[in-house]
């Protein structure tokens, strides 16, 4: 493994042992630790975590590149979608976005916000990371017009008071602590993380409990099909339980989430027999979970089909379903490009912004790749684009 992956430096080393050591103990103490829990601890172990410690996670210098790093583009689409819902709800009308990343997002969507003349009453970062929590303000602070940064207030909670507006949550699913699941002589069994016989982290596999195994079986009832032996992959039963805590207290407005990931039935192919799982270190992919925990981002695709069922069940109905290419282009990708290379300063900012839209919109980059879904509640009439609401897909669900 470490042979095609970059070296860690020392201190990462003594990072990643750290976090390591704290796994091993919890081990040693409690017996094998389900994956999911694995992961959760892997990506946000105060101090340790993945997201928690001080390591630059987003940009090139990180470990991968979201939309948002790419330019202010996507953030420009999103308000274009969005706006109008905060306008319809009035005055009062929040914008909850689900883990603020470096502050790209942030930054670019309330100076479209201002731009746009609707402005939300606060806008809200959920952000569980004290680090990122900082790194954001701090951006903030020096990139924004003060009337501006004084609307932005950080949670490290969902909202428990009712609200109206709209909630945002860019590769943030992807990220939520993972079941891996396989099959045995038809029985469902759960992937755990234990130590060898010389204390090494390794995956073995125990029979699945009642939550588990009820998810396995309701996919296989929607699919109307078997997973075969020894087919292994993810599934988040948790999901319902984790919509209904973010937006329960949302009684009016739009959620919008984008993410990689498929249909059910894409995602559930025969031959994606080992999941979807991934593990990302310096913008390198490998399939190692295990491998330095602490330093790499551990993510898994997501069913589509399963996000819009937990929206309904926390009350939502889906708004919408298509590409991220299809969701930019219906929210105005088009004139926010033509606008920026207008005002572009250079032929090298104008280049960076036709290698922006390419990397946003082509199949082989993010536009095929990404999806997202919009939900509703509360609202007689949900005012999106036409032409984002012309190329939803949702029948695919």
């Amino acid at each position: 493994m470490s042979s095609r992956l970059p070296e860690p430096g020392a201190d990462e080393r003594a990072h990643s042992d750290r976090l390591l050591a704290r796994l091993r103990e919890e081990i040693a103490a409690h017996g094998p630790m389900p994956f999911s829990q694995y992961m959760e601890r892997c990506l946000y172990a105060p101090g340790l975590g993945y997201y928690s410690a001080g390591k630059t996670k987003f940009g090139e210098a990180g470990d991968f590149i979201t939309a948002p790093e790419l330019g202010e583009l996507f953030a420009r689409c999103v308000v274009n979608a969005t706006h109008p819902v905060l306008e319809l709800l009035g005055e009062n009308a929040d914008f909850l976005e689900l883990g603020g990343g470096s502050g790209a997002f942030a930054e670019a969507a309330l100076k479209a916000f201002a731009a746009s003349g609707t402005l939300p009453r606060r806008y809200l970062i959920l952000e569980p990371s004290a680090d990122l929590r900082e790194r954001q303000r701090e951006r903030l602070r020096q990139a924004l017009p003060a009337e501006l940064f004084a609307r932005v207030l950080w949670l490290d909670r969902p909202p428990e008071q009712d609200w109206r507006g709209v909630l945002f949550a860019n590769e943030v699913i992807d990220a939520l602590p993972t079941t891996r699941f396989t099959m045995r002589a038809g029985e469902a069994y759960e992937e755990y993380v234990a130590l060898d016989g010389e204390g090494r982290l390794m995956r073995v596999d125990r029979p699945a409990d009642a939550l588990v195994s009820g998810a396995v079986r309701h996919v296989e009832r929607d699919m109307e099909v078997e997973f075969a032996d020894g087919y292994r992959s993810e599934i988040l039963p948790q999901l319902p339980y984790w919509v209904q805590a973010i937006a329960g207290s949302l009684t009016a407005g739009v959620m919008l989430f984008v993410d990689y990931g498929y249909v059910r039935r894409e995602f559930y192919l025969p031959e994606r027999d080992d999941g979807t799982l991934r593990a990302y270190y310096r913008h390198r992919a490998h399939n190692d979970p295990l491998y330095l925990p602490g330093l790499n981002d551990l993510t898994a695709s997501v069913d589509f089909t399963a996000l819009a069922e937990a929206g309904n069940s926390a009350g939502f109905g889906v708004a919408g379903y298509l590409s991220q290419a299809q969701f930019l282009i219906g929210s105005g990708l088009q004139e926010a490009f033509e606008a920026a290379y207008e005002s572009a300063p250079d032929e090298p900012a104008r280049y960076r912004l036709a290698q922006e839209v390419k990397k946003l919109t082509m199949p082989d980059q993010m536009g095929e790749r990404f999806q997202a879904m919009l939900f509703a509640r509360g609202m007689e009439v949900v005012p999106l684009p036409a032409a984002l609401l012309e190329a939803d897909q949702g029948e695919r669900l």
